[in-house]
């Protein structure tokens, strides 16, 4: 019956229908967008937090109340799902799965082996750590896509001494996919940001069509860090092949100085309008308080505009107006003189050196003021606390960023919803962490991309979604594997 099924979504993208999407753990949806982008079409989604549902619904369902409800994984089925958007039978109405389950469900796992699951779902479904992961693989079995893709971090190859990415291919070859999993870098596919991610596809083995993941467009040399963590990350695949149990990585030519740079910092963000926080803290229009998104600023009119400043204006469905409403930023009146007086690429351990060095000078001033030391008193305790940040710079060197311009920006997480301190403006006149709109540029949303709810949220949505130009890096080759060749065609061949 399955077969028949795949059969028929098969030939029905053989006559030249876009192939339909389920988007689970879905986000405000950056998957959702690059595929769109290429071809696909876009038609449910399954996501648990309240704004990043409603803004997924806006963006892509027209704001339709039944596609911006939140919806749990854990209560909600492929058919309870399907029932309340209308969409008929599970096994017909999606060709694609895509997205991942939060990176907490793999890494709680632990040394359970990930392929038990096929075998006791039972078990594991009275487990919490697989819970997540259990729910999703019966949303593969109810829906019977002709192609799942997974996203998630580089640590599911190695967590605990597992390649966790390799039992999920495990899992669903024995289902029936052709599976292959590796490590991409969002920089090397036009995206303005390092961020290294796992990426699996599996294709329906009836299609017999052959997957092939995207070589990189795009130049830059990583920093260290980002090394040492693919390394850490393969660690394990060494060992797999040397016991010849390895099936399913696919390893990538590495992105070459002979292609095109890199999108930088600048090249992302530079042409929106300036927000100078230290005059707008001054003159009282930066003010403590919760920031909606409804602040309407004019753009910048740049001589030369980039072509991926281009690309984020004129998106085609997603076009900006004559003024953003979400370029807003962080209320952080202590830090702004900080900021300023910070070189690019200083981390927090330079911070806190320059804000006891302002203490310093401050306290000289103050001192020579009063004509009298100050050490140990109120007023010298007030004046620290306004200058110098809290936290011990050896148990926190990274929590504090400032970009590089030239470069592009270090990886966005979901922890920009808290702070925003890992990606601190580089331009010093502006003096201040990056906005909304910035974080979505720098992921490669484009302007006309809304995000539901206010500051705080949308930065979490920004920061917790994959780069839509990313995702259609891979849905490009994924729609060819797709189109290929229809299964009645390769039964008549045969």
């Amino acid at each position: 019956m399955e077969e028949a099924v795949l059969q028929a979504k098969a030939n029905r993208l053989k006559a030249g229908k876009s192939p339909r999407v389920l988007d689970l753990f879905s986000g405000c949806g950056g998957i959702s967008l690059g595929f769109q982008s290429a071809g696909y079409e876009i038609t449910a989604a399954l996501e648990a937090d309240p704004s990043a549902a409603r803004s997924h619904g806006m963006n892509f369902h027209g704001g339709d109340e039944r596609f911006c409800q939140p919806m749990d994984i854990t209560s909600t089925d492929a058919e309870t799902l399907c029932r309340h958007l209308s969409l008929g039978k599970p096994g017909k109405a999606f060709d694609v799965i895509v997205g991942g389950p939060p990176c907490q469900a793999f890494a709680r796992v632990g040394r359970s082996k990930l392929r038990d699951v096929a075998d006791h779902p039972e078990a594991f479904r009275h487990d919490p750590r697989a819970r997540l992961y259990s729910e999703y693989l019966e949303f593969v079995s109810d829906c019977a896509p002709l192609a799942v893709v997974m996203e998630n971090v580089p640590d599911m190859l190695n967590h605990g001494g597992h390649n966790l990415a390799e039992e999920i291919c495990e899992v669903l070859d024995a289902r029936g996919y052709d599976c292959s999993y590796t490590l991409l870098n969002a920089a090397f596919f036009g995206v303005p940001q390092m961020r290294e991610r796992m990426f699996l596809v599996a294709v329906s083995k009836v299609l017999r069509t052959d997957f092939v993941f995207p070589e990189p467009t795009h130049w830059v040399d990583l920093p260290r860090g980002y090394q040492g963590s693919r390394s850490v990350a393969l660690k394990l695949l060494g060992d797999l092949f040397a016991r010849d149990e390895q099936k399913w990585f696919a390893q990538l030519q590495a992105s070459k100085p002979d292609l095109e740079r890199a999108i930088t910092a600048h090249e992302a963000i530079g042409d929106l309008p300036q927000i100078h926080a230290r005059r707008d803290l001054k003159s009282g229009s930066l003010k403590r308080g919760t920031r909606r998104l409804d602040i309407g600023l004019k753009y910048a009119k740049p001589e030369n505009l980039g072509s991926y400043a281009h690309l984020m204006r004129e998106w085609p469905g997603f076009e900006g107006s004559a003024e953003i409403h979400d370029h807003v930023i962080r209320y952080l009146p202590r830090d702004y003189k900080l900021f300023a007086r910070l070189k690019p690429g200083n981390q927090y351990p330079e911070a806190y050196a320059m804000a006891e060095k302002m203490f310093d000078e401050a306290l000289k001033k103050l001192e020579t003021k009063n004509a009298r030391p100050l050490e140990g008193s109120e007023e010298w305790n007030q004046l620290k606390t306004s200058i110098v940040p809290p936290y011990d710079p050896g148990k926190f060197p990274n929590k504090w960023r400032k970009m590089e311009r030239d470069k592009p920006a270090r990886t966005l997480l979901a922890h920009l919803g808290k702070d925003g301190y890992s990606h601190i403006h580089y331009d010093s006149r502006q003096a201040r962490t990056i906005s909304v709109r910035e974080a979505a540029r720098l992921q490669s949303f484009p302007d006309g991309f809304t995000f539901s709810g206010t500051m705080n949220p949308a930065f979490r949505q920004i920061g917790n979604a994959v780069p839509p130009l990313m995702a259609k890096a891979i849905a490009v080759p994924l729609l060819k594997a797709l189109t290929q060749q229809s299964v009645l065609e390769i039964r008549e061949a045969s």
